[in-house]
């Protein structure tokens, strides 16, 4: 299966467009924003658990990222409620649930093979961000081939004031405006490498999860497994 596979191309993706596909599992249902390969894929998604829902024990041969959007998401090891934000190295592996429901969003089989730490982070502790001039900055992760952080940016803020080498934005809070165009909660964007001076946060501002880096490293883009 491959969907919006070619990572040189930019995709977006708004709640509007939303396909809710069934999981394996009942009760587990996914919108695919990206995916190479078919159930066990290089993959990018929207998973909603509905209350009292699960998956099996599974592992991750090539890690898992996770940042929960609403509900309460738990395995074994604990609950994540809204906010956080989890990496689960390759290798590791757990049986999900959640009791009363839950949206997350979830990036499959994109970790170097070296990564080996376990990440939990509550995005929503206020000590955590950094504030300079008009935006708040909360690193999540970094390494030499991917940055991930969440900003908050004040109204009429320019998103990328530079070029990027290719970068994955999810609106989290409030909305986005590319000239005419207006991203809402829930929409997503790839942008491949380039300059976007366009990207401004709207009237009210806007809280984002920006991945930047991944997608001219060579695992950004797996064949099927």
């Amino acid at each position: 299966m491959l969907i919006n596979a070619d990572f040189s191309c930019r995709v977006e993706v708004s709640p509007d467009d939303y396909e809710w596909v069934a999981s394996p599992q009942a009760g587990v249902e996914r919108v695919m924003l990206d995916r190479v390969g078919a159930e066990k894929a290089r993959a990018t998604s929207i998973v909603r658990y509905a209350p009292d829902s699960s998956f099996p024990y599974h592992r991750h041969p090539d890690g898992e990222e996770i940042l929960v959007l609403s509900g309460t998401f738990s395995d074994e090891s604990g609950d994540y409620p809204d906010g956080t934000y989890l990496r689960n190295p390759p290798g590791s592996g757990h049986a999900p649930f959640s009791l009363e429901g839950a949206i997350i969003f979830v990036k499959l089989r994109q970790m170097r093979s070296s990564e080996t730490r376990q990440i939990s982070i509550d995005t929503q502790q206020p000590a955590r961000w950094m504030f300079q001039g008009d935006r708040a900055t909360q690193a999540l992760f970094s390494d030499d081939s991917e940055q991930v952080s969440m900003l908050k940016l004040n109204a009429g803020s320019m998103l990328f004031k530079t070029p990027v080498d290719g970068a994955e934005v999810l609106v989290l809070q409030g909305k986005l405006h590319e000239g005419s165009r207006e991203y809402s909660d829930g929409s997503w964007l790839r942008l491949p490498a380039g300059h976007y001076p366009d990207f401004i946060a709207g009237a009210t501002g806007v809280t984002l999860y920006l991945k930047t880096g991944h997608l001219s490293s060579s695992y950004g883009s797996k064949d099927p497994a």
